[in-house]
């Protein structure tokens, strides 16, 4: 675990280093913002893009493996959701502490360091577990939200709903991608070192974008972000490796993936929308600056777990 360790300690200074500069005040939170935008529309989407324009679907698309994550996803999240109901919150604080458990950073911090750590094919396998996140949770939580709200999901809240997902930069570079790559057609010399050069940008970006948006972050509510931030960190990859592992047959490397991605900490965006509804900010801020701060340890060690089975 040691050498996992030292590994990913570089991930992780990155997000200091991030931390620092927004505490004292030389990183703005106007300049975290660019910066967040800039790796979320290019360098970012530039990865996705090359990634997914140089590999096949059918060599990483698994019925199994997607199911898995699934299931293991919406154990979480509803072992999470019942946790609140039973503590007497209204069924919108319930959906984002569920948001919290269930679904991790694997888009700003696990595609640069898993794809580092574990090689370029896990990426494919994390655009999978992305594309699940994105399509299903994401949308979830906006249709139980103001479902709860208005008693009733209307047309306009599913209208809202798929024009996100059409808008999101990561759902449309990794479906033009995949385009590209179905259509048989190698991407120019030019166009693919202007991705690389471009995607080389979204590790460094997005981690040290991670660190700068945790300044600004509240660590107050600490009982129920322990509580989501264990979930998220032993629950959440423990979930799905026994759906990956036991239940589901789903091959080694892929499965490894799975459950690493799984160990990541709580996603930045549950706190962007928790700010958009008013509902449960500091809760949700202070899941995400726990959850990121004991990774240090706990994804290291996942990482070294699933490295003893993967070929």
């Amino acid at each position: 675990m040691w050498d996992i360790f030292l590994q990913t300690l570089p991930f992780f200074a990155i997000i200091g280093l991030g931390y620092v500069s927004g505490r004292t005040g030389f990183f703005t939170p106007d300049a975290t913002a660019y910066l967040t935008k800039f790796v979320f529309y290019f360098a970012l989407s530039a990865m996705l893009f090359r990634f997914s324009a140089n590999m096949s679907l059918s060599e990483v698309f698994d019925w199994s493996f997607v199911i898995a994550y699934f299931l293991g996803t919406t154990t979480v999240y509803l072992i999470a959701t019942a946790v609140a109901l039973a503590r007497g919150r209204p069924v919108a604080e319930a959906a984002f502490e569920a948001q919290c458990a269930a679904i991790g950073n694997i888009g700003f911090l696990g595609i640069p360091m898993l794809a580092l750590l574990l090689g370029e094919r896990a990426v494919g396998y994390i655009m999978l577990m992305l594309a699940v996140d994105l399509i299903v949770f994401s949308s979830l939580i906006v249709i139980l939200v103001t479902g709860s709200r208005e008693g009733r999901v209307g047309l306009g809240v599913l209208r809202t709903v798929a024009l996100g997902l059409v808008k999101n930069p990561m759902i449309v570079s990794i479906v033009a991608g995949l385009t590209v790559s179905g259509s048989g057609l190698a991407l120019p010399t030019p166009v693919n070192s202007f991705l690389v050069t471009l995607g080389a940008a979204a590790t460094p970006g997005a981690l040290f974008a991670i660190g700068a948006s945790l300044a600004t972050k509240s660590a107050e509510r600490l009982a129920v972000a322990g509580w989501l931030s264990f979930a998220k960190l032993v629950l959440h990859p423990a979930a799905v490796a026994i759906f990956a592992l036991w239940v589901f047959p789903v091959e080694p490397y892929a499965a490894g993936v799975m459950i690493a991605s799984a160990s990541l900490p709580v996603a930045g965006n549950v706190y962007i929308l928790a700010q958009h509804y008013g509902i449960a900010p500091l809760r949700v801020s202070a899941a995400i600056l726990i959850s990121t701060a004991v990774s240090i340890v706990t994804v290291s060690g996942v990482i070294a777990w699933v490295k003893t089975f993967m070929p």
